[in-house]
């Protein structure tokens, strides 16, 4: 029994992409498939898909082998809209290299996307 969906599926598909598989099914939920969506809106996975299976739904991922880390930020640390470069110099290791996974109230974002915007939010996850 999965206690955070999240943090299951992100590292179920990094150690997919890590052996060299090329798909890989987790468990449906929201707020991972927004994350996804970025993901592969980044170049990190090549598509997602939901299935319905009748018990919530799945997400199947095509990866790229693209990903070298991904992993979920607990606890969802606050971040304010002037912070970015400080938080961006703690999860990631160097710049420009990787992104940060990021809800704010205009959705589930990047930490580049949130910065031209001038947003905060709460950290959810990183990837590079």
């Amino acid at each position: 029994m999965a206690v955070d969906i999240l943090a299951d599926a992100l590292n179920k598909i990094k150690l997919y992409d890590r052996n060299g598989k090329r798909e890989c099914s987790v468990k449906y939920s929201k707020l991972l498939e927004n994350v996804l969506i970025q993901l592969r809106d980044h170049g990190y996975v090549e598509s997602v898909e939901k299935v319905e299976d009748g018990k919530g739904g799945r997400l199947e991922v095509k990866l790229k082998g693209a990903i070298k880390e991904l992993a979920v930020i607990k606890p969802n640390k606050p971040v304010k809209k002037h912070e970015w470069y400080t938080i961006e110099a703690m999860y990631l290791p160097a710049i420009g290299y990787g992104r940060l996974i990021v809800t704010t109230p205009k959705g589930v974002i990047t930490n580049e996307e949130a910065r031209e915007q001038k947003l905060g939010g709460r950290l959810i996850a990183y990837v590079f």
